[in-house]
């Protein structure tokens, strides 16, 4: 009895290590190996910063597709950034899923492995670079304020006192409270004195607070193209002045994945290189901006 005991014990032992070695030898060594053997990468954008990503409320989800069911396909999203991922993915020979998390968890870093990659409009920032890298910028744009029209506001010195949104954990943010650390040559004009802060969780959201009516703050600070955006489609505001700082967009990834990054970083650069190399990223710009921001200032 003894004895069919042990043997029994040793067998189920064997078969243990033997399912070990298997897992370990089946594991992907690292981000880029993972991505391929599954088929999709993830990339977190914003579902509301139109025209760089948004929901597509025409698309209808594939029922082929190889995305997760918490995730969004290409059908379901659209904008630039949506276009860029896009086009990222068929590089790598992959099919692009979104995730859709808040601004502050994407930047905050130790995403734990809930996505792979942001293509998000994101600004290169030495705060960022401590949890995150970046790869080679894909475009660039400049930060601006728009202030509802009749605020009777046309300066900068205008807005002292004055109260101006910004979405939470943006630079625009940093800018506001003084904490934007960007190369000093980026940096056009410093925020207004005794200016306070309306955070709100997307730029979006601040715009369209004006739109809708909201009177506790005179304008907002974003991107040059949200406003373009805004106006075109209606909202009751101009932009003030000249662009207060300049910014170079890129793709991030979390510094802190279970797997090893560097060889997806490094494709990401030669894929958004190649992008930049035969006019792809310009011709998307041209056509969700009607202006080439891919080129270096």
């Amino acid at each position: 009895m003894k004895k069919i005991t042990v043997l029994i014990s040793l067998t189920v032992m064997v078969v243990m290590v033997l399912t070990a070695c298997g897992g370990n030898a089946s594991k992907p060594k690292d981000v880029l190996a993972q991505i391929k053997s599954r088929g999709y990468v993830i990339v977190s954008t914003d579902p509301n910063y139109e025209p760089q990503s948004f929901l597509n409320t025409q698309g209808k989800r594939p029922s082929t597709t190889k995305c997760p069911s918490d995730t969004l396909t290409t059908a379901e999203m659209q904008g630039f950034d949506v276009d860029v991922a896009a086009e990222i993915g068929k590089r790598l020979g992959v099919e692009t899923c979104y995730a859709t998390p808040s601004w502050d968890m994407i930047t905050a870093g130790s995403w734990a492995d809930k996505w792979d990659v942001s293509v998000g409009s994101m600004t290169i920032t030495n705060t960022r670079a401590k949890v995150l890298t970046f790869t080679v910028p894909y475009y660039y744009y400049y930060a601006v304020i728009a202030v509802k029209k009749d605020s009777g506001i046309n300066t900068l010195a205008d807005l002292s006192g004055k109260a101006l949104c910004a979405a939470s954990s943006t630079t625009y943010e940093d800018w506001l409270n003084g904490k934007l650390d960007l190369p000093a040559a980026d940096v056009f004009a410093q925020p207004p004195a005794n200016v306070t802060e309306v955070p709100l969780d997307t730029d979006q959201e601040c715009a369209q607070s004006i739109n809708a009516g909201r009177n506790d703050f005179v304008g907002y600070v974003t991107a040059n193209t949200v406003v373009d955006a805004n106006i075109a489609a209606g909202f009751p505001v101009v932009q003030l002045d000249g662009p207060v700082y300049r910014e170079s967009l890129a793709a991030a990834i979390d510094k802190s994945s279970s797997l090893p990054i560097d060889s997806f970083v490094s494709e990401l650069n030669t894929i958004i290189t190649a992008m930049h190399s035969d006019g792809t990223l310009t011709n998307l710009s041209m056509n969700w901006y009607q202006v080439d921001m891919t080129q270096a200032p």
